[in-house]
């Protein structure tokens, strides 16, 4: 709409001053110079505000591109792995081209007892590893993090130096002593019971805490034990 506002204030303006150097008179010269600068005048602000608001268009489209491209998708990682030494406990997390990153978007927020590893703008994402209630407090001030090819490693120093970790966190702990406790009161029960109830009792807590090698030998022995059974009685 604005192109064709210009293009028609440009064809008056250029019949104006053809008619302008026709006349022969100063006064109707006087009013032609004066309808001519007032459309000149005219033509100049519109394309002004053409021109600004073609800017404005290009870089409100800049910036959107601007912001297609810089989204970015956050990951939580889950898998990492950890050493220790008697001061600190080492945090091994593989990333491919960690080492690339930029140090100041690789950052740890560390408490007493929990890490948070970030490692921003990886090939367009966000990695973060989240590692609560750990089993000992730990020194935030002496903990550190580097960068290795293709890794992150999480030097957590410990609070209690020579304290050694059994496991990375409180939860981990309490999980395999309930489950320590549990087959305990299982072999105690077994102990009581009839000596045939507690070996079906045994295979029974190997079948259900044992790989799927253990438990198809386990099925295939109780196969072979239901078959012999049924042998016997029939000999009979």
């Amino acid at each position: 709409m604005t192109d064709v506002k210009l293009r028609e204030l440009r064809s008056d303006i250029n019949e104006l001053n053809g008619l302008l150097q026709q006349a022969q008179r100063k006064k109707v010269q006087d009013i032609l110079s004066l309808e001519i600068r007032k459309l000149e005048t005219e033509w100049s602000n519109l394309n002004e505000l053409e021109k600004a608001a073609g800017a404005s268009q290009a870089a409100s489209s800049s910036a959107a591109s601007t912001s297609v491209q810089n989204k970015r998708y956050q990951i939580k990682l889950n898998g990492y792995g950890w050493d220790q030494s008697d001061k600190y406990v080492k945090v091994f997390v593989t990333l491919k081209n960690a080492h690339t990153v930029p140090k100041e978007q690789v950052y740890c927020k560390l408490t007493d007892r929990s890490m948070e590893l970030h490692v921003d703008n990886l090939d367009n994402k966000d990695y973060v590893l989240v590692i609560n209630k750990l089993l000992e407090p730990i020194d935030v001030n002496e903990s550190h993090w580097k960068q290795k090819t293709d890794m992150i490693v999480v030097f957590l120093a410990k609070s209690r130096q020579n304290i050694k970790w059994s496991h990375m966190t409180e939860i981990e702990k309490k999980f395999e002593d309930q489950r320590n406790n549990r087959l305990k009161g299982d072999d105690k029960n077994m102990d009581k019971s009839d000596p045939q109830d507690s070996i079906m009792g045994l295979m029974r807590n190997m079948y259900e805490t044992g790989d799927d090698d253990m438990k198809r030998m386990i099925t295939k022995a109780f196969y072979e034990g239901q078959q012999k059974k049924r042998t016997d009685t029939v000999d009979l």
